[in-house]
């Protein structure tokens, strides 16, 4: 029972989970991470590295690599969640300060309004499919000039937003029921299309035979450590959002081996299942449609047979709903009820967050490799790397996994700081910040190009935010004496 709470620092999103609430196990944990990680974008992320030229083993092992890494950040960030049942945004006042904590948990959320409008695109591609596979001609038609897209397009992306705000308005229970029940049907589903591929491409012999770019005599000879390390932090940056927010859903976990384990068994394991099945199949494509086709919404379009597309396309639906509602809704509704938890609830969040989502370009995003991987995925992650290095440092080094529960909920407690922030860890951040932006102004701008030195810090921007924010904000809390762990 914490004592004396702000009534403007809480409600009932916020205040720590109850040990009655704290009911999700093992299985739970692993079905949330196959629930989010079985989904359009996660597909297309191997197939980009096939496009930048490597082969299918290189392709898989470096999205596997990228998981192992942000696993760690994941399970550590998930500790405090499980330990004390607070959301990240609670959990971020302890380093950033009770006023000072708007700026990680605003900027993850932006990120992950983002996210949202790119799933949204995907899951309104798989309806507009349908209607194609029942009848062209309720499909096609002129783009509208402003937006790139065509009005069919416009209303099947429309109508899967408004199927998920439906959802959304039952609560954050309903997230925990759909993924339950959707992830085995999804990993069968991908086991399906696996054996599809290989039947009607007799075999992956060609996939298996298909030499890398970048091997002697080949058009990218001598490059691949060039496109392996930016690619690897694009792997990492992919879920270097979850590691942000992952106490979001530790915090219903029963205990920490739960919360481990589950992590453990539903993320770097089924990404690496995922990433096989998408260079397996995308590889398949072109010995059956002369061409790789790396969209699934698109391939399950150009299949034969009735009952297995419309099978196809709702597995499709399903897979970018369960993850768009778990990985892309939870982080930035917290975020948006922290600003004022007296007078925003779970779904009224819940309801800006799909708006602002949808407000995007997100098939701008997706529409190209390079921009997919090098600039959107390694760009945030130059931004949420180091928030992550500041507040794992904050927990394990600087407090020693030791908060003191009720100063989270009040203004004149341990993490008052100045004002309510706390500029170490604001200093902290823009040091993180800062050697990375030449290098994504060079990804962005045709007219800039950055000295070498910056594209190659770029490459790594993830690992330089995190380490240096981490670094800078530990000696810096140690000089300024607030570095004693908290009663």
């Amino acid at each position: 029972m914490l004592k004396n709470p702000d009534p403007s620092l809480i409600n009932a999103d916020l205040a720590p989970t109850a040990p009655e609430g704290r009911t999700w196990k093992v299985h739970h944990m692993a079905s949330l991470w196959i629930g989010m990680v079985v989904c359009v974008p996660t597909y297309m992320l191997a197939g980009g590295l096939i496009g930048l030229g490597m082969n299918w083993w290189q392709a898989v092992l470096t999205v596997m690599l990228g998981n192992l890494i942000v696993l760690i950040p994941m399970v550590l960030n998930g500790h405090a969640g499980t330990k004390y049942g607070v959301p990240f945004p609670v959990l971020s006042r302890a380093s950033f300060g009770i006023a000072g904590a708007h700026v990680p948990s605003v900027l993850r959320g932006l990120v992950a309004c983002g996210w949202f409008g790119v799933q949204t695109w995907v899951g309104g591609s798989a309806i507009y499919h349908l209607l194609g596979f029942v009848s062209s001609d309720l499909i096609g038609g002129a783009d509208i000039g402003w937006l790139g897209i065509n009005a069919v397009e416009l209303i099947c992306y429309l109508a899967f937003w408004v199927l998920q705000v439906a959802v959304l308005w039952k609560g954050i229970d309903s997230i925990k029921i759909l993924e339950t029940f959707a992830a085995p049907f999804l990993v069968i589903m991908g086991l399906v299309l696996l054996a599809w591929a290989y039947r009607n491409a007799d075999g992956f012999g060609a996939m298996l035979s298909t030499p890398s770019a970048f091997d002697e005599g080949g058009p990218k000879e001598g490059q691949f450590w060039s496109v392996f390390f930016p690619s690897l932090t694009g792997m990492v940056g992919f879920w270097a959002t979850l590691s942000l927010n992952i106490p979001d859903f530790t915090r219903y976990a029963k205990t920490q081996r739960d919360q481990v384990l589950g992590q453990a068994i539903g993320l770097p394991l089924f990404m690496g299942l995922f990433a096989f099945i998408s260079v397996a199949v995308t590889s398949a494509t072109v010995v059956i449609f002369d061409r790789p086709v790396s969209d699934p919404t698109e391939l399950v379009g150009m299949m034969d047979g009735g009952f297995a597309v419309i099978l196809s396309l709702a597995a499709l639906a399903i897979a970018t709903l369960s993850t768009n509602l778990a990985a892309n809704v939870v982080s930035p509704a917290n975020a948006i009820i922290n600003l004022a938890p007296s007078r925003i609830t779970f779904r009224r969040a819940a309801m800006v967050t799909t708006i602002i989502g949808i407000s995007i370009f997100p098939w701008k995003i997706i529409e190209d490799p390079d921009a997919y991987i090098f600039t959107w995925l390694v760009g945030y992650s130059a931004l949420l790397g180091p928030i992550g290095g500041i507040v794992i440092a904050d927990y394990f080094v600087v407090r020693r996994t030791q908060l003191d529960l009720d100063s989270l909920y009040r203004r004149d407690g341990a993490y008052a700081y100045m004002r309510g922030v706390n500029p170490v860890a604001i200093v902290a951040l823009l040091i993180g910040i800062a050697p990375n932006i030449p290098g994504f102004l060079g990804t962005v701008r045709e007219d800039y190009a950055p000295a070498e030195i910056w594209s190659t810090l770029f490459d790594f921007a993830w690992f330089i935010g995190f380490g240096l924010s981490a670094a800078t904000y530990v000696i810096g809390m140690r000089l300024t004496s607030r570095g004693e762990p908290s009663p």
